[in-house]
């Protein structure tokens, strides 16, 4: 749905309260098609943000897995390296 929303389960260091919080708002912020929402809507608005934030991380807190954990530099390597070669047509 949005590509902006990066994976958060199964990295070192582990995910951050800030990341959890950043991924809900894009969340809400697509589903809502607001960036910004109005007076009249901002308190539904902070409200889906972290009631999505609080599933996240009951759900990254119930996953499990056997795959060894993924170097977040590693993986941003990876990731520059595969936009590179994607736009560099």
């Amino acid at each position: 749905m949005c590509r902006n929303i990066k994976p958060l389960f199964n990295f070192e260091p582990a995910v951050t309260e800030e990341e959890i919080r950043l991924a809900a708002l894009q969340f809400v912020r697509k589903v809502s098609g607001f960036n910004q929402p109005s007076k009249a809507n901002e308190a539904a608005f902070l409200v889906a943000v972290e009631e999505i934030a609080a599933s996240t991380r009951t759900l990254l807190n119930s996953l499990e897995t056997n795959a060894p954990t993924k170097d977040r530099a590693e993986e941003a390597v990876k990731a520059r390296a595969r936009n590179a070669q994607r736009f560099s047509r």
